[in-house]
């Protein structure tokens, strides 16, 4: 089933796929934690700065596991209509859920990139980079971030995705995917080493990489 040894892998692998696409202007930002060491790969082969954008995912009320949306920087927000009528969720529950997770945001924003601002995105293209995609709701809260801060071209790519959330993800102009199994399960089953990536790790990539 596995298709890379770890994220470093997968960033490489994705990065011989990018460098026959990207624009002189990009910037790659890592969906943290575990999108970073893949995003540092490319950003490494590409020449490009790397920055996070940081976005969490807005649990189910006693399934945090399950997504009724995500939400983002600069205020950005996705919801998933169907995960939030499965579980009955009023809207202020949902309301209340969302800015609980803006400010969980917004504090981990500062944290990561330890004091810097953001990296410029006026007019460059964005390139946005995770592990893999399951139900697609963090990386299209992410393209919105993208978008709301100026970017002039959002790229998505990411080493494995589910088919179906790729099929719903028309916030980018471009996706780059290597592998979108008609039988996805989870995006860990396509990592030998799927550890968990720490803080400490993406602040240190980002600093080595700003």
């Amino acid at each position: 089933m596995w298709n890379f040894e770890d994220r470093v892998d997968a960033g490489r692998q994705l990065a011989r796929e990018l460098t026959r696409r990207a624009r002189d202007d990009s910037v790659v930002l890592g969906l943290p934690r575990g999108g970073v060491p893949v995003a540092a790969e490319v950003a490494r082969a590409l020449s490009a700065p790397l920055d996070v954008l940081v976005v969490r995912k807005v649990g189910a009320p006693g399934h945090e596991e399950v997504a009724m949306g995500a939400v983002g920087e600069d205020g950005a927000v996705v919801r998933n209509p169907d995960v939030i009528a499965a579980v009955g969720a009023d809207e202020e529950t949902l309301a209340a859920a969302e800015e609980h997770e803006r400010a969980v945001v917004e504090r981990r924003a500062g944290m990561l990139r330890a004091g810097r601002p953001a990296e410029r995105l006026a007019g460059r293209a964005a390139i946005i980079v995770d592990d893999g995609i399951a139900t697609g709701a963090t990386v299209r809260t992410a393209c919105r971030v993208a978008r709301a801060r100026g970017a002039a071209r959002v790229v998505v790519a990411v080493p494995v995705a589910a088919p179906s959330a790729l099929a719903g993800l028309d916030e980018c102009d471009e996706v780059v995917c290597l592998c979108a199994p008609p039988g996805f399960v989870a995006v860990g089953m396509h990592y030998i080493d799927f550890r968990q990536t720490s803080e400490d790790e993406v602040v240190r990539l980002l600093a080595g990489l700003r």
